[in-house]
């Protein structure tokens, strides 16, 4: 499977939020956006769903380089200017979508394993995978 083009920039940007303890607020970001997009909104759920679990610590058994390719996706998605800009009417979220689906194409087996983990949790731990965790403030030095 061949990477989308571009989407190395987004590896890298990823890589720093992750490192830098911005993927909530990537998180809340991308629910605002998704809630628009019903064709997608499934997946966009499912990766939202992980990445919680990984911030909270709940699930690790995730190889670091689906969680990085992850985040990149939800970055993608909320780019609006990116090898399709969004604007561009019945074509801009085009490439968004085919990002997304190569995300979920490509890391198939660890989100299966990650639903089957889910699927097993109490259902307060299920409810919770739904309730974003919030932005912490970056002090500035």
């Amino acid at each position: 499977m061949k990477t989308p083009p571009g989407f190395d920039r987004y590896l890298a940007l990823a890589g720093k939020f992750l490192s830098r303890g911005r993927l909530p607020a990537l998180l809340l970001a991308v629910a605002r956006k998704s809630a628009r997009m019903k064709l997608v909104r499934s997946d966009l759920n499912l990766l939202q769903e992980l990445l919680v679990a990984w911030v909270r610590g709940q699930y690790r058994g995730l190889n670091s380089t689906a969680v990085l390719s992850v985040a990149a996706a939800l970055l993608y998605f909320l780019t609006p200017v990116d090898a399709i800009p969004d604007w561009i009417l019945a074509f801009g979220l085009l490439d968004d979508l085919a990002v997304l689906a190569w995300v979920v194409r490509r890391w198939q087996s660890e989100l299966d394993a990650f639903k089957v983990w889910r699927d097993n949790q109490s259902a307060e731990v299920r409810a919770s995978l739904k309730t974003l965790p919030l932005p912490e403030k970056v002090e500035r030095t």
